[in-house]
């Protein structure tokens, strides 16, 4: 149980990390195009992992510390927003897998300026898709995890 504790209190971290950099991405990239649709799209999913990862360090401060309770909608709260973290990170991988598959196509649609002539698209395509697909790994198994933690919580909380 240790281990499952401290495994999760890594994917949590790390998902808050990467979770807030997209969100400031996306606040920032949705400022600047002026498309207020894009904006919510690119900030309200990524919101889900902050916000799931958050709940997850509060119920393993919960599980660890007995005598701090676990707040009365922070279950609801690991549910419901652990099913949106989930759809981010299911929609990264299809989109992810996709230009694994695809790299050829989307370097040809890629336009570089002049001074970028040496830069190798490929690769960089590849790098930041494989880390994409590890991001989203670890949001899947962190929610997964916790959705066990908590359901093992609420039962040894009732007895």
């Amino acid at each position: 149980m240790k281990t499952i504790i401290k495994i999760t209190a890594v994917l949590s971290w790390f998902n808050l990390v990467i979770g807030s950099i997209l969100v400031l991405s996306g606040i920032f990239i949705g400022l600047s195009s002026g498309n207020i649709v894009n904006m919510l799209t690119l900030i309200i999913l990524p919101s889900a992992v902050v916000l799931h990862s958050y709940a997850a360090l509060q119920l393993r401060k919960s599980i660890l510390h007995p005598d701090v309770p676990l707040g009365s909608q922070t279950p609801v709260g690991i549910r419901f927003i652990g099913y949106a973290a989930m759809l981010f990170a299911f929609i990264n991988m299809v989109y992810g897998i996709n230009i694994l598959w695809h790299t050829k196509d989307f370097v040809q649609q890629i336009k570089l300026p002049p001074e970028a002539a040496n830069l190798d698209v490929t690769k960089l395509l590849r790098f930041a898709t494989v880390f994409s697909l590890l991001i989203s790994t670890s949001i899947v198994a962190n929610v997964m995890i916790n959705f066990r933690l908590l359901r093992w919580y609420l039962i040894e909380t009732k007895e």
